[in-house]
């Protein structure tokens, strides 16, 4: 299939704004592999760290895109399953995995955490190459396991390659490179799927080889980010308690000793007066993270008013959606350094790009898209559908979720540096419940109704976390100009 230059011009815009925002990025002296530094040692790690998860996520994020449009064209086959069934179950298992997650971080390290938790996601990916009704449902309760076992490591790789000065620009940095996932595999479904009406069996076989071909990149990526060095005081600390371990028993005690330690602080943190109304706007990002990864690119390929182009313009919604998170974590990562910039701003913007959006959804999407058969929906909301209108929002929901998200990866490293491992899982456990319930209501509910729900959590969401952000600032003024996105 050839691609035509007017397929890709709207790429055009993206490409001028990175010239633009590069010139205003500044990065570290050129780093010399043999003589690094230990700041530029993190730099690159977190620089890795990013493009793994970009691999990897780009072959996940398209997969949960396409899932309910593929299954649909499944569906006269022997393969009866849900896509909306299938990310309930996965984000439910995640959300319960958070609990012992940090144990199994602690246990087995942060480095094989992720490789080994990158493997069951190209399984799950590899699953849609011959999917089968048991191994669809089977590999979505391992994917949850793995998922929650992968955040959390993120998180502290994420906070000991950072310190109070560099983790605001450190968090923008993963986050824009993670988002970059959203462009690639969906300008490839957008191109390869144009004037598609159903997937056939060899459009699907493509698709998915490759993409488990990229996860399996991003999960080798893993093993060549370094643990930095720890500091002097900290290697006579491990150096003493190496000490009483002398034989194979006590290890393994030690270990114990660990994997438990790590549980009960996560149980410990999570009714803390900080943690519990971060919570709120943690769930606000699980319901928003089920709307616009699946619910929404469900709705546009529904609407048969698009005509043949309504299954392609699912790609070029995640595409914009990428476009929007790179962007909000790009540019929050250069406020990271200005001191008249909070994270209360930046959190605040996001809800209004959200409320815009939704706004918008509302008069311009039919009401029963999220339910429709695969026959699609010939309702019509109060405005006609607009193929513009429908991929400016998915722009808005990806600018709106970089700053949610950002803002929170930065505050919980602020607040929990010296034992980020729970306080990252706290984050997911929130997270992926909300989202699970999302997954779940999304069969059933209406599209009025879902963005109600977003609506609620996402006011008092911001609300609380405005009084958690205060009480930082109150407690470290400074806090702001070294710690804030």
């Amino acid at each position: 299939m050839f691609v035509l230059e007017e397929d890709l011009a709207f790429l055009a815009p993206l490409v001028a704004g990175f010239k633009i925002l590069s010139n205003f990025i500044h990065f570290p002296n050129p780093i010399n592999l043999g003589k690094m530094t230990p700041e530029q040692k993190k730099f690159l790690n977190i620089f890795i760290l990013g493009f793994a998860f970009m691999f990897m996520f780009t072959a996940f994020q398209t997969c949960g895109n396409v899932a309910q449009t593929v299954i649909s064209s499944l569906n006269n086959t022997e393969f009866h399953g849900s896509g909306y069934t299938s990310m309930a179950i996965i984000y439910g298992v995640f959300s319960a995995s958070n609990l012992i997650a940090p144990s199994v971080v602690v246990l087995i390290g942060t480095q094989l955490s992720m490789f080994l938790s990158g493997i069951f996601y190209s399984a799950y990916i590899a699953m849609f190459i011959q999917p089968f009704t048991w191994s669809f449902y089977t590999l979505s309760v391992l994917i949850g396991i793995a998922a929650a076992v992968l955040w959390t490591a993120q998180g502290t790789c994420l906070t000991v390659n950072s310190d109070d000065r560099s983790i605001g620009r450190n968090s923008g940095i993963f986050w824009a490179l993670l988002q970059f996932s959203m462009l690639f595999g969906n300008l490839y479904i957008y191109v390869a799927w144009k004037g598609e009406v159903t997937i056939s069996e060899r459009d699907r076989r493509t698709v998915f080889i490759a993409l488990t071909v990229i996860s399996l990149v991003g999960t080798v990526l893993f093993f060549l980010i370094r643990t930095p060095k720890p500091n002097v005081s900290q290697l006579n600390e491990e150096d003493d308690g190496s000490s009483d371990v002398v034989d194979g028993s006590a290890s393994s005690q030690s270990y114990t000793s660990k994997a438990l330690d790590a549980f009960t602080k996560s149980l410990r943190l999570s009714i803390t007066k900080e943690m519990l109304l971060l919570s709120v706007s943690m769930a606000y990002t699980g319901f928003e993270l089920t709307f616009y990864s699946g619910v929404y690119g469900t709705c546009i390929g529904a609407i048969n008013s698009f005509g043949a182009d309504a299954k392609s313009l699912i790609g070029l919604s995640g595409i914009f959606v990428g476009l929007g998170e790179v962007l909000g974590g790009a540019v929050f990562g250069l406020l990271s350094k200005n001191s008249r910039f909070g994270r209360n701003p930046v959190f605040l913007l996001g809800l209004v790009v959200h409320f815009l959006a939704f706004y918008l959804i509302f008069l311009s999407v039919p009401n029963d898209a999220p339910v429709a058969s695969g026959d699609g929906t010939d309702s019509r909301a109060f405005v006609d559908p607009s193929k513009a209108l429908a991929v400016f929002c998915s722009f808005l929901l990806g600018l709106g979720d970089s700053c949610f998200n950002t803002q929170l990866l930065s505050i919980l490293g602020t607040l929990y540096a010296d034992d980020s491992a729970p306080a990252f899982a706290i984050f997911k456990f929130v997270q992926s419940i909300s989202a699970a319930v999302a997954f779940f209501y999304s069969n059933y509910l209406l599209l009025q109704w879902q963005l109600l729900i977003m609506v609620i959590f996402g006011f008092f969401g911001t609300i609380s976390f405005f009084f958690v952000e205060w009480g930082v600032v109150s407690l470290d003024p400074q806090e702001t100009r070294y710690g804030s996105i």
